[in-house]
């Protein structure tokens, strides 16, 4: 089974064979030949689907190994940190390797190998920030008592926020919710108490011989018409709501996203009214929703134009 919506404006709009009889949206400016072809080529990418058997037996990934557990309230500075990746330790990191910890699936658990707490640091650390005037580069290090000041003060090009790294002050093993190939599951991560905010920022702790690859995406062969677009990613799942961003041109116009659902699949991407006056070549995401007959449970979503897998946005 499968649906085509399509989101013009506020109302979510059934298009094609699914839409009640006497209801079907008529009139100018519709782009049913677009809803066709996407249909056509979202029908392919379902068929061609062919996932490994770790995808449904393994562990693969489908967000980054850096998540938020708690609402970190970020402050300009610590949120350009955290995104940036600048840390400084202020506790010894467990240097031993622990024992193998458990995934816990929605319908199964998984044991796997995990890494060392110095180990997932390393990951987690992405270098120090640049200093920046009239401030140290060490927070622990104290600013000048009699800065100077007036019009031949010193002036800094850099932003403020850039030299303020987020400080750890705790460590510890636990388990965080990660995205997956089999839904959302509880995965063994080390949890990092940072000071400047209120959340734990947890770094998976599976050592990567145990972290599976996405399959490769196996496109049709046929070029993907001008007008259709590609979805990124994926931004949110509320029920049977899924937000996803799609990459679209900085001048086009009449972005409609679109889906085609199947019990094993779900395929999105757009259509768009491309300019046809001078405009640059910026790729712009632009967030949309369709709703979905269904919870996306365990299913892929995958690209219309590509047949790439999509993976969840980080942060």
């Amino acid at each position: 089974m499968r649906r085509v919506l399509a989101l013009l404006g506020l109302p979510l709009l059934m298009m094609a064979g699914c839409a009640e009889a006497g209801t079907e949206p008529t009139g100018p400016g519709l782009p049913t030949d677009h809803h066709e072809v996407f249909e056509q080529r979202a029908t392919a990418v379902a068929q061609a689907w062919r996932p490994s058997a770790a995808w449904s037996t393994g562990y693969v990934p489908l967000q980054e190994p850096t998540v938020l557990v708690g609402d970190p309230e970020f402050t300009d500075e610590t949120k350009l940190a955290f995104n940036a990746g600048w840390y400084r330790e202020q506790v010894p990191l467990p240097p031993r390797r622990p024992a193998d910890g458990t995934i816990r699936f929605p319908d199964d658990e998984l044991r796997v190998p995990l890494i060392t707490a110095a180990d997932a640091y390393r990951q987690l650390d992405q270098g120090d920030p640049p200093p920046c005037a009239g401030r140290p580069k060490d927070p622990g290090t104290p600013p000048p008592a009699n800065p100077p000041d007036g019009p031949d003060a010193p002036v800094s090009s850099e932003p403020q926020a850039a030299c303020i790294p987020l400080t750890v002050t705790n460590v510890e093993l636990g388990s965080a919710p990660v995205h997956t190939s089999r839904g959302e599951a509880q995965v063994p991560a080390w949890l990092f108490t940072v000071e400047e905010i209120d959340a734990v920022v947890a770094r998976v702790a599976v050592a990567p011989e145990a972290v599976g690859a996405l399959p490769e995406p196996v496109a049709p062969s046929a070029p993907a018409p001008q007008d259709l677009v590609s979805a990124q990613d994926i931004e949110s799942v509320d029920g049977t709501t899924l937000n996803f961003r799609l990459g679209v041109g900085s001048c086009d116009t009449g972005i409609t996203p679109l889906v085609q659902e199947h019990d094993h699949v779900v395929v999105v991407g757009g259509t768009v009214v491309r300019s046809t006056g001078v405009c640059d070549d910026m790729l712009r995401l632009e967030p949309v929703a369709v709703t979905l007959r269904a919870p996306l449970g365990a299913r892929p979503v995958l690209d219309v134009v590509s047949a790439t897998p999509l993976r969840f946005a980080a942060g």
